[in-house]
């Protein structure tokens, strides 16, 4: 205490030393003042000057570039929000509020703010930054790119993707016969608008599409594996095509532009013999860190600097480059996940939103101002869906894909996104697409990316009556959070069915929550969630159906899944602190994935439920089964099926006058005598064993409620496993 006295009146003596001597030395430079130009007089009050101060600062450029940031974000995020609440992608809602900040919404109802706050000579800066934003953006689109599975799909994917490439780009230029003497003839000559017409039919959003299969559980099934294929080389074939329209339109003639489409043809040439093999030499020093330093992180920004720069000069756009160096980045998938972690955040949460700002200032929907212009908006969507979605589709279904596969693959690939906007912002900028055009095909993206969403579930409806539904096999299903969890509940299942398990149909479910999840990450986060749970289950020789989703709607997901698979039993984690809402506790288990979900699924789903309360749960636990009368008499096949296993139950009986239930119990003693342990209990407190690490007691929902009113009680059980009866009254929907 006296040291910290000390330390202040050192402080104060600092202080009132050091600002007197500042303050005379000040006062002594009045000395110069007749070597002032010319004495500083204002009219003005002080407050006045202050007021001027601060509109000096409002009106300098970083002050609006940063507002429009803040204004940008916080719209953004809300949209993204909005749009994801309603079952659509986050960045449908993050290009509508672009739209939203621009003339089309904002700059109509409200021109004053607009101009307030994108200031015409302020978006040189914005649309610069956007562009750095998109070229850090495009490199992770390399980077996202998996060579293996073009490799192993590749016959059925050149068909497919270039189907989808082909037909709607012969559509497009087509379309433009109708379009270009009305609407562009005084922008630009007929040949280079026809090809980006035809460009923007083309284009697959391969990151849309990917979210789109990771959120539908789609991942791993063959509709999901040709899809994402499908898509990644339509990417590749549709940037190279948009590479050499860019040079024609650049060039002026097809001829001019073969000095560019050879300059570009030698850059990729170098980049995959010269530059690729280098960086995979080098990736493989950093294979197994799991940093990389910052000398190295900048060397390949420096790269991707480089190569997008050249092909900016070259003609061809540095998204382009940007997008190049992406692909021929070291193939390791450890090197590529902590680069595109460094790299992907940042382009997506900060720079990618002003882009889509950048997008809707030059959106005013207010230019399709006549019914010709809405006749051109809807035949161009009309030929971008006959053109993407029908091409893709009887493509596939050529390869030998089903119809229902078919359609799915070509709505998917139907999607277009954000790198529409990007190819379609690359044609305004070059003066190609006239300001309505570029409104209508901004139009035609979120239309076509819009409809996938809603037009899978349609066609999943349409073909689910004609699915034939096997039920030979009983079908069981658990949902998990931790990987321990996840292997426990599939010992628990192990525990009631034995050797029985290996006939019927298992299904595992883990979910992450949260829908901004990388797929790479994705990929690595499933394997990890399913390690524990697929050792258990090659133990048990028996086979579990992984099922993987991310998603930030998890109760919503889980009865969906419960709702299609119709199981016959359904088996949830619960933490040691769970407690049913019955007793009119808001909060369940604290512990648990599921905390506040567990009753809250429970509720909704007619079928089996049951619930382990783990509390060192293990292998090898002596099992006990409480039962309260006639209500719990739906436990005794459970109670038959493990001792057929060869196990002991003790059955915990409450005493109580039920002739039918004593009848019933007596029974199942008969049977089974050799490997049940009656032992009636009067009070509760009879039921807290010796070891709590060394059994496993089973009740139903009801008495469990019952039990947990104790709370001190409660906590000396061991763990416990809960069975909510099926519910016969409720329907699957």
């Amino acid at each position: 205490m006296q040291r910290s006295k000390k330390n202040y009146i050192i402080y104060v003596v600092m202080l009132l030393l050091f600002g007197g001597l500042i303050y005379f030395a000040i006062q002594s430079g009045n000395r110069f003042a007749h070597h002032s130009p010319s004495e500083i007089t204002t009219e003005h009050t002080p407050f006045e000057m202050f007021c001027m101060f601060i509109s000096d600062n409002l009106s300098h450029p970083l002050t609006i570039l940063l507002i429009q940031v803040i204004a940008v974000l916080l719209t953004v995020r809300l949209f993204g929000f909005l749009f994801k609440y309603i079952g659509q992608p986050g960045v449908i809602g993050e290009i509508v509020a672009g739209i939203v900040l621009g003339p089309s919404l904002l700059g109509y109802f409200f021109p004053d703010a607009f101009l307030f706050l994108f200031p015409p000579e302020s978006l040189t800066n914005l649309g610069l930054l956007s562009q750095i934003g998109l070229v850090l953006f495009m490199f992770v689109i390399g980077m996202e790119l998996d060579f293996g599975v073009l490799k192993n799909k590749i016959n059925e994917t050149l068909v497919i993707s270039h189907a989808g490439i082909l037909v709607p780009f012969f559509l497009g230029v087509v379309s433009s016969f109708w379009i270009y003497e009305e609407y562009a003839s005084s922008y630009t000559s007929f040949i280079p608008f026809a090809l980006f017409i035809g460009i923007s039919m083309s284009i697959t959003a391969f990151p849309v599409l990917a979210r789109i299969i990771q959120e539908r559980n789609l991942t791993k099934t063959p509709v999901g594996i040709l899809s994402i294929a499908s898509a990644a080389n339509d990417d590749v074939t549709a940037w190279c095509l948009l590479a050499v329209v860019i040079a024609i339109a650049k060039a002026g003639t097809f001829e001019s532009a073969l000095y560019s489409i050879g300059l570009t043809g030698i850059y990729i040439l170098v980049m995959f013999t010269v530059v690729r093999p280098f960086l995979k030499k080098v990736g493989a020093v950093y294979a197994s860190k799991e940093v990389i330093n910052k000398s190295f992180v900048a060397f390949i920004l420096l790269i991707l600097i480089i190569s997008a720069t050249i092909t900016e000069i070259i003609g061809i756009h540095a998204l382009f480059g940007a997008f190049m160096a992406g692909v021929i980045m070291p193939p390791n998938m450890g090197f590529r996940k902590v680069m595109m972690e460094k790299v992907e955040d940042i382009s997506l949460v900060f720079f990618l939103p002003l882009f889509f700002a950048f997008t809707g200032l030059r959106t005013e929907i207010g230019l399709i101002n006549s019914p010709e212009l809405w006749g051109v908006c809807l035949l161009l969507v009309t030929v971008a869906i006959v053109g993407k979605l029908g091409g893709c589709a009887i493509a596939a279904r050529l390869v030998g894909e089903s119809w229902k596969d078919s359609l799915m693959i070509g709505t998917m690939m139907n999607t277009r996104g954000l790198m529409e906007l990007i190819a379609l912002n690359i044609g305004y900028e070059m003066g190609v697409l006239p300001p309505s055009i570029f409104v209508i095909l901004v139009i035609m993206a979120l239309v076509t990316t819009f409809m996938t969403t809603p037009l899978l579930d349609l066609v999943e409806r349409f073909f689910a009556h004609r699915d034939v539904k096997l039920f030979q096999k009983h079908k069981l299903l658990f949902c998990f959070g931790r990987p321990e969890s996840g292997r426990n509940l599939l010992s628990v299942y192990s525990l009631l069915y034995g050797k029985k398990l290996k006939k019927k149909k298992v299904i595992g479910a883990h979910y992450t929550v949260g829908t901004d999840l990388n797929p790479i990450n994705a990929e690595q986060y499933a394997r990890e969630s399913f390690l524990m749970l697929n050792r258990r289950a090659a133990e048990l020789g028996v086979n579990v159906e992984n099922r993987y989703r991310v998603t930030d709607k998890l109760v919503q997901e889980m009865i969906q899944l419960i709702r299609k698979e119709q199981p016959d039993m359904l088996l949830l984690g619960a933490g040691s602190k769970y407690k049913p809402e019955a007793m009119g506790i808001g909060t369940l288990s604290w512990l648990s994935l599921f905390r506040d979900k567990v009753d809250e699924v429970m509720a909704q789903v007619p079928c089996t439920v049951a619930v382990l309360i783990s509390r060192r749960y293990h292998d090898g636990l002596s099992i006990g089964f409480v039962l309260g009368g006639m209500m719990d008499a739906f436990l005794f096949p459970y109670i038959e099926q493990i001792v057929e296993n060869e196990r002991m139950v003790h059955l915990y009986l409450f005493e109580a006058d039920d002739e039918e239930f004593t009848l019933q119990t007596k029974q199942l003693l008969e049977r089974h005598a050799a490997w049940l342990i009656v032992q009636p209990f009067a009070q509760v407190s009879e039921l807290v064993p010796e070891d709590a690490e060394r059994e496993l007691l089973v009740m139903s929902h009801t008495v469990y409620t019952e039990l947990a009113e104790d709370e001190t009680l409660l906590e000396l059980l061991p763990s416990m496993l809960i069975f909510r009866e099926n519910k016969a009254e409720v329907n699957y929907e």
